[in-house]
């Protein structure tokens, strides 16, 4: 199984980390939350670790934004922070479990091997469907009035990415870091002149355009009023 850790504390990463391994498990470790969505968002994970407190985004944030991005990975958040309270934001904002340190790691591996058996709420969505486009994630395939779309996988996942949020706006900056990373200047146009090829694809001969600019914020897949 693949996990991933996500902890500005280095001893506390290592030391996860190297109790998962020694279990034969393969760990990635990410020494923050923004480095932590990014991997999440682009990893194949079957559990995930992250500590709640970290500079940047904190371990909550990045939960909500995995869950809104449509990720079911089960989660178990690390704190300190013990109160009920506490724990009842955690759970709200999307993890699985909640352990308070100080812990042994027996019982945060015995944590993880329950929410990994557990089924998940709901699949994620493996078709998404916008006026005569049909977006089969789980086949890779894109078709338009039913014709195959010739999609490269940078494509493929751009598309996947609009179609996951049709009729909601998705930012330049937003694409960038789902598919690129955080490295690339958001002001550059990568993005653009990626979304001109798809277009190229999804678009061009057919009746109406569904890819959408919004000036000045990115990008939207819908019908057109």
């Amino acid at each position: 199984m693949r996990m991933l850790i996500i902890d500005d504390d280095a001893r506390t990463r290592a030391f996860v980390a190297e109790g998962l391994r020694q279990q034969g498990q393969t760990v990635d470790e990410a020494p923050d939350g923004d480095t932590g969505l990014h991997m999440a968002l682009d990893g194949d994970y079957n559990a995930i670790v992250v500590d709640r407190m970290m500079p940047g985004l904190s371990g909550l944030d990045v939960i909500q934004s995995m869950r809104s991005a449509g990720l079911k990975t089960p989660v178990l958040v690390l704190t300190a922070l013990g109160a009920v309270d506490d724990r009842v934001d955690g759970l709200n904002a999307g993890a699985d479990d909640y352990l308070v340190k100080p812990f042994a790691f027996s019982e945060l591996s015995a944590r993880i091997q329950a929410l990994i058996r557990r089924p998940p709420l709901a699949d994620r969505a493996q078709m998404h469907v916008v006026s005569d486009l049909v977006v089969d994630v789980a086949a890779h395939r894109a078709t338009r009035a039913g014709q195959v779309l010739d999609l490269t996988p940078h494509e493929f996942k751009l598309l996947e990415r609009l179609a996951r949020n049709a009729g909601q706006a998705v930012t330049r900056t937003m694409l960038l870091e789902s598919l690129w990373g955080f490295h690339f200047d958001p002001r550059a146009n990568l993005i653009d002149a990626h979304i001109s090829r798809l277009r190229a694809k999804v678009d061009r001969g057919f009746e109406c355009d569904l890819i959408q600019t919004i000036r000045g914020v990115g990008y939207v897949l819908k019908q057109p009023d």
